[in-house]
């Protein structure tokens, strides 16, 4: 398929040659000369210097106009009677007509007469086009001046008067609106775009609409689509299967650069070497995106070395395509037949971009995606949280060292503070009886004879109950509910009245109504329980979260025998209670249906919450030892153990801190 582009190439460019030929526009070396040569003769007169016949190379001036050993020149500037290549090719000798007849591509008699002509008109040679100083051409005389509104037009009016062409009336404003949407953003006008575009009757009505165009978003993905193409941009990896990349921010760098209309000084730098620019920011890593459009290959048993000179490869060709306007790709294998690069020059290429030890091959398993190595770029609203977690990682850090600073101190004032309870009994709940129970699911409440409620009526799949009782004058450490079975209950005898009997408790909240009529939430600090089902543990139910709280195994006796179990909150300090007060014990049981508590009874305890246990006061040996000596009599032992339990189940502030940390650390 590639030979037969490049034959159709050639033909397509000789036919334009005799069209420019007969029109008696002066003939090019590149564009008309160059073509004919290179198809017939530069096999074996080319820049090839190992395939090289009878001394002649008809690629460059010099070596095609000088002497050969035969006394004759290829090529005499301005004297085509004289110049050798002429007589072989119009020669009808098969032994000497050039091309030779076996290679069966004879020079056409037009072909024939464009050479002669070239020659005549004195055969200029040119160099590459890319390498070509741009100069300012003269603008030509034409006849209908007066059509033309600038420099450009005189151009094209001059082209079409030598084809002997007029120019077709000028288009009417809806359909130059279209042409220039068209052509600026690659879309359609909007119907209010148009209208807009013909009320306007002012002089620069046209350059307004113009401006309007530029500055649509749409104009940088006009824009881009060439450099797109160019750069050999996909959204898939080119090989095997082709799954998907990701490299679109890349084309969205490049629609950006084009909207903001970013010199091409800097929109060069920032694709080839962005990374190594000072100071470096996320955009300009982005936009070395360029250097990363190559294919990703991730099929088994590939060779690493291979596909990574492949990768190197594809980098050296396009980079000279894109940013050199060279096809360099030819001078993997030999010295370029058009353009003036050497095989050695592609290698020295090659050998810059050999210090990137990126292969393109997809790790083992990623089926899609990119090679390593990636870099993520989180949007605005995540960059923001981003920054928010850091802040508040920070805060924690500096709160955490601020208690450190003082935790000795602190924990000895605790110790001092509990002294006095250490003597206390064992146990340290007392009774609370309620004075009202309210279920937000319409279910009613029946006291028994042993101070237990059995939940009545209504069986919602999900309830919240409200326990209100009297509070005796003192003080408030905590508030304890315990779920009993009962035999009337769904499992033969479980927690809940339907369902598995298995209840769970998602969420524990306590309020204080005092005296006034005023209600003060109250901190929860801390939550135990005398038994838990697996990944379903007390603590969960200061936090809330649906699906999750504190469960029992209700519905697996063989695991769990269906005794009491018993669920307490504490308070992140001791709380002082006014006469006349009011607790509110709030149970939601809000994370399945069908598992809300059947029967229970409630109690409360005015100890001080950093010693409560579930069954009363309670503190590890060590900690008890500790607390009971006097700060400046504690051994170095008693003195670790005290702030050890002091940071993990005392001090709220710590803890929380720590938890603030640890939770916006797992965030982040």
């Amino acid at each position: 398929m590639g030979h037969t582009a490049l034959t159709c190439c050639a033909v397509l460019t000789i036919g334009l040659s005799s069209a420019l030929a007969a029109a008696g526009e002066k003939l090019e070396f590149n564009r008309d000369i160059r073509p004919i040569l290179s198809d017939r003769c530069f096999a074996c007169h080319g820049p090839d210097d190992t395939k090289q016949e009878a001394g002649l190379q008809l690629h460059q001036a010099g070596r095609a106009t000088r002497e050969l050993d035969s006394g004759t020149r290829a090529i005499v500037p301005g004297k085509p009677d004289e110049s050798e290549m002429l007589a072989r090719i119009t020669s009808t000798d098969p032994d000497v007509v050039m091309p030779p007849p076996h290679l069966g591509k004879p020079i056409t008699p037009k072909e024939a007469e464009i050479l002669r002509r070239w020659i005549e008109e004195g055969a200029e040679y040119q160099g590459h086009w890319a390498f070509a100083r741009v100069e300012r051409p003269e603008v030509p005389e034409v006849t209908a001046a007066g059509w033309c509104r600038g420099p450009i037009d005189q151009f094209v009016l001059a082209r079409m008067e030598r084809a002997g062409l007029t120019p077709n009336p000028e288009a009417d404003r809806a359909t130059l609106a279209r042409r220039l949407a068209l052509d600026l953003t690659g879309l359609p006008p909007t119907p209010a775009d148009v209208d807009a575009f013909l009320a306007d009757s002012s002089a620069d009505a046209y350059e307004r609409y113009v401006d309007t165009l530029l500055a649509s978003p749409h104009f940088g993905e006009r824009m881009a689509v060439e450099w797109l193409d160019a750069a050999r941009y996909a959204d898939s990896n080119g090989f095997q299967a082709d799954s998907s990349r990701s490299n679109w921010p890349w084309r969205d760098w490049v629609i950006r650069a084009f909207n903001d209309n970013m010199p091409f000084d800097q929109f060069t730098v920032k694709q080839l070497a962005g990374d190594l620019l000072p100071g470096a920011t996320r955009d300009d890593i982005v936009a070395t995106g360029f250097n990363r459009n190559h294919r990703l290959n991730g099929e088994g048993g590939l060779i690493a070395e291979e596909w990574l000179v492949e990768t190197i490869i594809d980098r050296v060709e396009t980079t000279g395509q894109t940013w050199l306007g060279l096809t360099v790709g030819c001078c993997r294998c030999h010295d370029h037949k058009y353009d003036p690069i050497t095989q050695k020059e592609f290698y020295s290429l090659y050998a810059f971009f050999n210090s990137i030890d990126e292969k393109g091959i997809l790790a083992e398993n990623r089926g899609g995606g990119n090679s390593d190595p990636v870099i993520r770029l989180p949007d605005e609203k995540q960059e923001a949280e981003v920054a928010r977690l850091r802040r508040v990682v920070d805060e924690a850090a500096t709160a955490l060292a601020a208690e450190e600073t003082n935790v000795d101190s602190l924990a000895d004032a605790w110790a001092e503070s509990i002294r006095p309870l250490l003597g206390q009994p064992a146990t340290a709940w007392e009774p609370l009886e309620p004075l009202e129970i309210r279920s937000t699911g319409g279910a009613t409440f029946e006291r028994l004879e042993d101070g237990s409620w059995i939940v009545r009526g209504a069986d919602p799949p999900g309830d919240t109950y409200e326990i209100e009782a009297q509070l005796p004058e003192g003080t408030f450490g905590g508030v304890r509910i315990e779920v009993i079975p009962d035999p009337s209950f769904a499992g033969n005898g479980g927690y809940a009245r339907s369902g598995n009997g298995n209840v769970v408790v998602t969420k524990a909240e306590v309020e204080i109504e005092k005296p006034d009529g005023s209600i003060a939430p109250v901190e929860l600090a801390q939550a135990v329980a005398d038994y838990a089902q697996d990944k379903y543990f007390p603590e969960q139910v200061l936090e809330g979260a649906k699906g999750k709280g504190w469960a029992l195994n209700g519905h697996n006796p063989d695991v769990a025998p269906r005794v009491p179990r018993r669920l307490a909150v504490m308070t992140s300090r001791r709380l002082d209670v006014d006469e006349n007060s009011r607790v509110v014990f709030r149970i939601r049981q809000e994370s399945f249906d069908q598992h809300t508590i059947g029967r229970f009874r409630i109690a409360y305890s005015p100890a001080d919450p950093t010693i409560l246990a579930i069954d009363g006061v309670d503190l590890p040996a060590e900690v008890r030892q500790a607390a009971a000596a006097e700060a400046a009599g504690r051994s170095k032992d008693e003195r670790a153990a005290l702030v050890k339990h002091y940071r993990k189940k005392v001090d709220v502030s710590i803890r929380r801190a720590r938890e603030a940390q640890d939770a916006a650390q797992k965030s982040l």
